[in-house]
């Protein structure tokens, strides 16, 4: 199940991208499962890869393919994750990316491969290479939709969003497009990312922006904290629109940008999988960003407290522990403070003295909760999103290849 509504959203064209699919059958028949993205000559592309060191047979293709050419195709498979693939998987890997450069008269090193799916099996290469065809043919301007489909395992929907702005008097677009549901803790980014503008931005700019919108967005979810072997995510920049060269620009483009990551990143924990709450954890008055993503992450990876929120079962009793257990050295306790929603429920050490059971209980029923925990030890924040623990989640990764 999904929390909150969320339809795919009307995304202009980017001139010079386009986007198709195809089914290969990869692993469920009937389903489009192969998603080709063309990109204009002179795109520059930042990207942000996973750190698993069981890294993805694409995940070391897409790598150094982008240390030796522009890219021009982005090929996504679905279905199967191409990793624990060995020497088989990386040829696998190439040879798909040569029968993609082949038909779209580009050189392999041009395109850069990307898969999810099932880890250890391998690539059903010929199937994949055989439905490229019918990718290419369906390129399009408005295949946004089609592709954010294309690009799902366990999601129940597309997940997508756009923003528009100006430089200089000159439309700025950025369209993003992603899939995750579960396996999600990322280490660098998501399951998979892919992020289009029309502006100018030099590489070296470009990589700077995509790694701290990363930072702010995708690296603060968490479903289950387990971060995927295949995490990628790309910003795509075409040159085609306004020039992104001063300060003043760099910075009204990255919020721009981190706002669309942002709302991708949260799509994800709406949809993971078997979620029934959508929780933002928020955590103030830290000495450092990294001791507040600590606490955060501590309690959202807690199973007692995911359960708890699963039950709606005010169990406040599970956060305060979890905080305490965060690797954070010399807490002091009595100048924490931890609020559920409106609720105050621990300050100076214990319960809240306003705290009742019913108030608890009435935000632990709500589908979206915010837990503020105040650590009185600085002035710094951060937030990060998380999802509860439910039945269906167990039963989606016990089925998984059913």
């Amino acid at each position: 199940m999904a929390v909150g509504e969320a339809s795919f959203p009307a995304m202009p064209a980017i001139e010079g991208i386009r986007l198709g699919a195809a089914m290969a059958g990869i692993k469920t028949a009937g389903r489009r499962d192969l998603v080709v993205i063309e990109l204009p000559e002179a795109t520059t592309l930042a990207a942000a890869f996973t750190r698993n060191a069981f890294c993805a047979a694409p995940v070391h293709v897409a790598r150094h393919h982008l240390e030796t050419d522009r890219p021009r195709y982005l090929l996504i498979n679905t279905g199967n994750a191409n990793a624990g693939t060995g020497e088989q998987g990386m040829h696998d890997a190439e040879q798909s990316c040569q029968a993609l450069g082949e038909l779209a008269g580009v050189d392999a090193q041009c395109v850069l491969p990307f898969s999810t799916g099932v880890i250890g099996e391998p690539l059903p290469v010929t199937q994949l290479c055989d439905a490229l065809p019918e990718a290419l043919a369906a390129l399009s301007v408005d295949g946004w939709q089609t592709a954010g489909e294309g690009i799902l395992t366990t999601d129940t929907r597309a997940k997508g969003a756009t923003t528009c702005i100006e430089i200089d008097g000159q439309p700025v677009t950025i369209n993003g497009i992603a899939k995750g549901s579960g396996m999600i803790k990322p280490d660098m980014a998501t399951m998979l990312s892919f992020v289009f503008t029309d502006a100018a931005i030099d590489d070296a700019r470009l990589q700077v922006l995509l790694r701290r919108a990363v930072d702010e967005s995708f690296n603060c979810i968490t479903v289950d904290s387990d971060t995927s072997t295949n995490d990628a995510c790309t910003l795509a920049a075409t040159g085609r629109g306004a020039r992104i060269d001063t300060d003043e620009h760099e910075s009204r483009f990255a919020a721009a940008l981190t706002e669309v990551l942002v709302e991708l990143a949260q799509a994800i924990i709406r949809d993971a999988e078997g979620a029934t709450k959508f929780v933002t954890l928020k955590v103030e008055g830290a000495a450092t960003r990294q001791e507040a993503l600590d606490v955060a992450f501590t309690v959202a990876h807690s199973p007692l407290v995911k359960t708890a929120l699963y039950a709606s079962d005010a169990n406040w009793g599970r956060i305060l522990a979890a905080v305490g257990r965060a690797p954070v050295s010399d807490l002091d306790v009595s100048r924490i403070a931890i609020d559920l929603g409106e609720v105050a429920l621990v300050e100076r050490g214990g319960r809240a003295a306003s705290y009742t059971e019913a108030a608890g209980s009435a935000v632990m029923a709500e589908s979206e909760i915010t837990i503020r925990i105040h650590l009185g030890r600085g002035d710094v924040a951060a937030t990060v999103w998380t999802s509860d623990l439910s039945h269906d989640y167990v039963s989606i990764n016990a089925d998984y290849r059913s």
